[in-house]
């Protein structure tokens, strides 16, 4: 496909209407459908021996990879713009995944963001360092403390969100790209929040991009995946790695998350649009008592967001203090809700409430949550496609309650 079609056209695009041989003529399906063989053979088993030795194209064994998860993950690293891709079972999964590659053959230490998702957080605590994994935190949202760790740590990876869960900042991802590149370490990007339709951290120096595939991408909330996209120099590694470990992600949710990402540039952009009215309606009501989006011209990292977003795109997610609430206030305030969802997810159709003391952030210490700004009257909102009165209808009720 011409690779300078817009990331609208991939989305539609990319993956479908294969042919095992395009000089035959016959039917083809227009979308891909869901291949359910868990195994395959060949009518001469000298091509079977080459399939598994990666000397030609084709299917072996259903945790090695199926049709399905084929053309997901081609279409997946056609809008990041990687050289190939992992679908896995789910988001945490391919984070695991991406990591475990990262650091194979290089020093066992980590570089991680300090304001990033709560399970993640958790991953790199309760499983990496257990294993005798080193993990550093810093702000990245400060470049020079960001050069200096790497330059005394020497770590065999870096780990950063595009946009941290849940107070949206925003780090210097085409420096910190720059860092690691000279550096010659492994940068992982969870782009998650931003997705490819805002920025392609793989543009910046990343070696590999991590998604839930649960969120954005699929968007309907009925899917649960994950999926990793490599650069050139890793992929080999990544997909070795995964025959092992098998996270793989099952054919029909391959399918339903296909099927999610041919809308998602048109749901990403009503999203978009939608929150960052939600963040204009929020800082005028009595109730709230600080917004954070990466729109507001005051945001700390304004500069960052300027020169990498898209222009007029700032995400789906909007953050907000409840004036001198505590838990049982914000509690009131998400029961009282009658069309936005106080679910655990983001991403979807609908517009969703979160809690991120009681879900996302739950295990982390109660002063380390202050520490990173994330109070105990903060809700984390993610902007559906619902028309975008009705929305604030309802939040208007719900914290007048």
């Amino acid at each position: 496909m011409e690779k300078k079609i817009s990331q609208h056209s991939r989305a539609v695009h990319v993956g479908d209407r294969k042919r095992p041989d395009p000089s035959q003529p016959g039917w083809v399906p227009v979308t891909t459908p869901i291949h359910l063989a868990a195994s395959y053979f060949y009518s001469d088993m000298n091509d079977l021996d080459r399939v598994f030795g990666n000397e030609m194209p084709g299917q072996s064994y259903g945790r090695y990879g199926n049709p399905t998860s084929d053309a997901l993950e081609e279409l997946i690293s056609s809008l990041e713009g990687g050289a190939g891709s992992l679908a896995c079972s789910t988001g945490m999964a391919a984070l695991h995944m991406a990591i475990s590659t990262a650091l194979i053959d290089r020093r066992r230490t980590i570089l991680a963001g300090s304001l990033l998702y709560g399970a993640t957080l958790g991953m790199l605590a309760k499983v990496f360092e257990p294993a005798g994994v080193d993990v550093v935190y810093v702000d990245f949202c400060d470049d020079t403390a960001v050069a200096a760790a790497i330059e005394q740590h020497r770590p065999g990876a870096i780990l950063m969100e595009t946009i941290a869960n849940p107070l949206v900042r925003v780090p210097a991802l085409d420096r910190i790209g720059a860092l690691a590149r000279a550096a010659d370490i492994p940068l992982i990007v969870d782009n998650t929040f931003a997705t490819p339709l805002i920025i392609r951290p793989m543009e910046y120096g990343a070696s590999f991009v991590v998604h839930s595939l649960t969120k954005y991408l699929s968007g309907h909330g009925d899917t649960m995946g994950g999926i990793v996209v490599s650069d050139e120099a890793n992929l080999a590694q990544l997909k070795a790695l995964s025959r092992t470990v098998g996270f793989t992600l099952g054919p029909f949710e391959c399918y339903l998350a296909m099927r999610g990402t041919k809308t998602f540039p048109l749901r990403m952009e009503k999203q978009c649009a939608n929150a960052r009215k939600l963040a204009d309606w929020l800082v005028t009501h009595p109730a709230v008592s600080r917004v954070y989006y990466p729109a507001d011209p005051n945001h700390p990292d304004a500069g960052n967001i300027k020169r990498l977003f898209a222009e007029g795109l700032y995400g789906g997610i909007v953050s907000f203090e409840v004036k001198d609430a505590g838990r049982e206030q914000i509690f009131r305030v998400m029961n009282a809700l009658r069309m936005v969802v106080p679910a655990t997810s983001l991403g979807d159709v609908h517009t969703m409430m979160l809690y991120p003391a009681m879900a996302s952030h739950r295990d982390i210490a109660p002063k380390h949550r202050a520490r990173l700004g994330i109070h105990d009257n903060l809700l984390r909102l993610s902007a559906g496609i619902e028309a975008v009165e009705d929305i604030i209808a309802d939040l208007d009720q719900a914290l007048r309650s």
